[in-house]
């Protein structure tokens, strides 16, 4: 099932971006939340605009500023370290991993994680930022080839924009050629510094900032919204509306397979085993040949509980005529949740030897659930 839920998740991706360009790059992607995140707590500390965070910067230091420095990179650090920990916790009982963390006792490999994870979340949103997505992110490039003439992205109207003019008192609107005014407030908003009036660009993330930023200046220069806008190449270029999504044939394939994935994905958790059940056969050595004669191979059983009950567990061989299962604990409880491998020897007699590989079946039943039992099949080795 995770292949399947791995395959309709990278499907969804080309779909999504097909039809309406990065938008999980701009409102999806764990840098640009994280970046956002980061981003609105340094605002609020040292100013939510260009000239108010310079006159921060710029000014002498003093009590209040490095208070308010520290209380950045403190909130900073934490959010870093939440995020390690979340990631830790998909490994490991999360409860069990906060008791370790906060007692300093975690095992090794936790703080490996935490200090890569912190320090990853903490480099990358608060200071590299966007530039991630210039220099390190594969689905910028990936998702840039995704596009097609029908895909909706932010776009700039040159034909109702160009040929650009200032603006000042002594001028007006009507007097210009072309709608945009040549003040590169779209520039300023944007997170990777894209000027869109240049056309589509790799820096673009579909985040609309230079939309909503363009529309404020139309509407104070009393021109009508939509200088930049979500449209598609035909749209703009050819003068004729995109066609419908559902009637695109690459959105059409792309739904058979999310399609697909999504049965065999429901087929999976409809028919979902309480238990894992495997055996693996000794390598080395492969089998031993006993005082008596008979041929003796050893097995590693693994059964995992996904119940919320403990499991008492009896195990058996079949499929193999004289083949005696022995070495086993006396007493096998599984706590929920939990795997526990046992060791186990089957031997064949000298009488009832063949040469080769045979086939054997390991059964296992959970005695305190009498509907549930399962099998796993294996090898019986000999000379």
């Amino acid at each position: 099932m995770l292949s399947l839920s791995l395959l309709f998740l990278a499907i969804l991706l080309a779909a999504v971006t097909s039809i309406a360009g990065r938008v999980f790059c701009g409102y999806f992607c764990f840098q640009t939340v994280w970046t956002d995140v980061f981003t609105f707590i340094e605002g609020k500390l040292e100013g939510n605009t260009p000239q108010k965070a310079y006159e921060f910067k710029s000014s002498p230091m003093s009590p209040s500023k490095v208070t308010k420095k520290l209380t950045k990179h403190v909130l900073w650090l934490t959010i870093a370290f939440l995020t390690g920990i979340t990631f830790s916790a998909w490994f490991m009982d999360a409860f069990l991993l906060w008791h370790q963390v906060a007692h300093l006792s975690a095992p090794k490999p936790v703080w490996i994680a935490l200090a890569i994870l912190g320090g990853v979340t903490y480099w990358f949103a608060g200071f590299m930022r966007e530039q991630v997505c210039f220099w390190l992110c594969p689905y910028a490039r990936l998702q840039g080839v995704m596009y097609d003439q029908d895909t909706i992205l932010p776009a700039y109207d040159a034909q109702r924009g160009e040929p650009r003019g200032k603006l000042n008192k002594d001028s007006t609107v009507d007097d210009l050629h072309g709608s945009c005014i040549d003040c590169k407030v779209c520039v300023a908003v944007c997170p990777t510094g894209v000027d869109i009036r240049k056309g589509q660009q790799e820096g673009c993330i579909t985040c609309g900032l230079c939309i909503d930023a363009c529309d404020s200046i139309m509407d104070k220069i009393e021109q009508p919204r939509g200088l930049i806008r979500y449209a598609s190449f035909k749209e703009l270029h050819q003068g004729i509306n995109s066609t419908p999504w559902y009637f695109r044939v690459r959105f059409m394939l792309y739904s058979l397979i999310m399609l697909a994935s999504l049965g065999g994905i429901g087929y999976g958790f409809t028919h979902l085993s309480p238990i894992e059940f495997s055996v693996i056969h000794e390598r080395q050595p492969l089998y031993v040949l006993l005082s008596d004669g008979s041929i003796q191979n050893k097995y590693t059983l693994k059964l995992l509980n996904k119940t919320k009950q403990p499991m008492k567990i009896h195990y058996e061989s079949i499929g193999l005529e004289s083949a005696e299962l022995y070495g086993l604990p006396e007493k096998i409880i599984v706590e929920p949740g939990k795997m526990v491998s046992v060791y186990a020897y089957v031997k064949v007699v000298e009488k009832q030897l063949v040469s080769g590989l045979q086939d054997i079946t390991f059964m296992a039943h959970i005695i305190n659930y009498d509907a549930i039992k399962v099998s796993s099949k294996s090898v019986f080795i000999t000379p």
